[in-house]
């Protein structure tokens, strides 16, 4: 491919925003998509307060922190993946391998933590003791009074754009708190957590999993674009038509967020909650939090004020009581 002054890079959550920031930096120098992808995703992980993914991610029903991820290349659509998987750091990082294998691309459970060890991927306990903290107290206010437990499920899901016009995305997440052993969500799932085309654009979602997975979301929205849609138009009437037929036929819907970017840099983001937070940067666009919301059939977002920045630090390092 040419190469083009154009790049860009769009993530899920406030919480991808240093990340983001660090990699428009590579993505400006004219690094690889495929490094600023992982690189923002790494940041998220290792970060002990974000309460959803990698290291501080918050556990199942058993106490347990079970890891997925997925990584995929736009250019040859490689694809790699594991899901629950205990104790590894960096599980994007082992998904970016595993989209290197001609098979056994998408790995799970046990088999994934072995082949991963072997490699020399890093083993690490992935449970915190804040994260442990916040276990008990949600045992203590739902399974011990006999109410649903569920809550908690945001994904860091980044798209990059490199000068090339090589696209890559990244997911990782701890899935849904409390969730049953085992459980899987849309994040490691190609077409539904993620897809990129580098001949047309990349999405990526966070949300309830087993919502998203009913509608191949993330492929509908790259294959909009593909038909001719602006990224927004693309990502708004995608997640609309999801969640009406979800309304329609299963009864209800759950959280539909997703970002997306085509192959100009030009980005998209809808949703169905009030103030879903993304970031993103471009080559002409400084790294910037939005918060978004649905008024309608279209997504509004205005940009995150200091007010709201500085209640989210307080929120995410509050003592757990």
């Amino acid at each position: 491919m040419q190469s083009s002054s154009n790049w860009g890079i769009i993530a899920t959550w406030r919480m991808a925003y240093e990340g983001i920031s660090e990699s428009a930096q590579m993505l400006a120098e004219d690094q690889d998509s495929t490094r600023a992808a992982l690189h923002a995703v790494t940041r998220v992980e290792d970060y002990p307060y974000y309460k959803s993914v990698g290291y501080g991610g918050l556990p199942n029903e058993c106490g347990e922190v079970e890891l997925d991820a997925a990584f995929m290349n736009g250019d040859t659509l490689a694809v790699g993946a594991l899901a629950g998987v205990k104790d590894l750091a960096n599980p994007v990082l082992v998904a970016e391998a595993l989209s290197r294998e001609r098979f056994n691309s998408f790995m799970v459970g046990e088999g994934a933590r072995e082949w991963a060890l072997r490699q020399g991927f890093e083993e690490k306990p992935m449970l915190t003791e804040r994260a442990q903290q916040h276990y008990v107290k949600r045992r203590r206010e739902t399974i011990d009074r006999g109410l649903s437990p569920y809550a908690g499920h945001d994904t860091v899901g980044v798209i990059a754009l490199d000068q090339q016009r090589k696209m890559s995305v990244a997911t990782s997440t701890s899935g849904l708190f409390m969730k049953r052993p085992g459980r899987v969500g849309d994040s490691p799932v190609s077409g539904s957590g993620f897809y990129a085309d580098s001949h047309i654009g990349a999405a990526t979602a966070t949300g309830l999993g087993e919502d998203l997975m009913k509608g191949c979301i993330s492929y509908e929205i790259v294959r909009r674009m593909g038909d001719g849609l602006s990224a927004q138009q693309a990502a708004d009437s995608a997640v609309w038509d999801l969640e009406q037929r979800l309304l329609e036929r299963y009864g209800r819907a759950g959280d539909l967020s997703l970002v997306c970017m085509n192959n100009r840099g030009e980005f998209g983001v809808a949703t169905n909650i009030d103030n879903f937070s993304f970031s993103v940067a471009t080559a002409t666009h400084p790294s910037t939090i939005y918060l978004a919301w649905r008024e309608g059939k279209r997504t509004h977002y205005r940009e995150a004020d200091q007010e709201w920045l500085d209640a989210y630090q307080d929120r995410i390092t509050a003592v757990v009581s």
